[in-house]
């Protein structure tokens, strides 16, 4: 009597299972209302995990509108490299989907060098695009997304701090 080997059919069903199954990079996104610290948060993680941080503020990515946006100093930045941040002239037009191509690049750069990509500004638009937008996005990496909340009364504090310090 023969054994003879039984082999399964292969079956297509359109998936991309190495994709499914591989283990998937993290970004970690840093959300909230205006004032709420979303930057200095971004900068203390980038400070203890070897991250970059992308900035997705809509003004903040223009030139020149520092203080009119609150933009980050290069002392608050404490040596953290940022991206997306005031690289483009405020007489262009600056759209979600730029956002989405530069921001992606900015991710594949940030992990190819090994290091945890943040993303971090107020601009729900511009996070929108990249995750929703893009079908490939979640599928590629494990995001974990963090919301600023502050109280109405810390948030006027800092608010007034700010506008003395302009």
């Amino acid at each position: 009597m023969s054994a003879s080997k039984l082999v399964q059919p292969r079956v297509n069903l359109g998936l991309n299972l190495e994709t499914i199954f591989r283990r998937k990079d993290k970004v970690v996104f840093v959300m909230g209302a205006t004032g709420t610290g979303k930057s200095r948060l971004a900068i203390d993680l980038a400070t203890h995990f070897p991250a970059e941080i992308v900035n997705s503020d809509k003004m903040q990515v223009y030139k020149g509108l520092d203080i009119l946006t609150n933009k980050v100093t290069v002392e608050e930045c404490r040596g953290v490299p940022h991206h997306l941040l005031g690289i483009v002239d405020p007489i262009s037009n600056f759209t979600s989907m730029d956002f989405q191509h530069h921001a992606s690049l900015a991710v594949e750069s940030i992990l190819a060098e090994g290091r945890l990509p943040i993303i971090a500004g107020g601009s729900n638009s511009y996070i929108e695009a990249l995750v929703n937008d893009d079908p490939e996005f979640q599928l590629r990496y494990e995001c974990c997304f963090l919301w600023v909340d502050v109280s109405l009364r810390v948030l006027h504090s800092f608010v007034s701090e700010r506008v003395d310090k302009m």
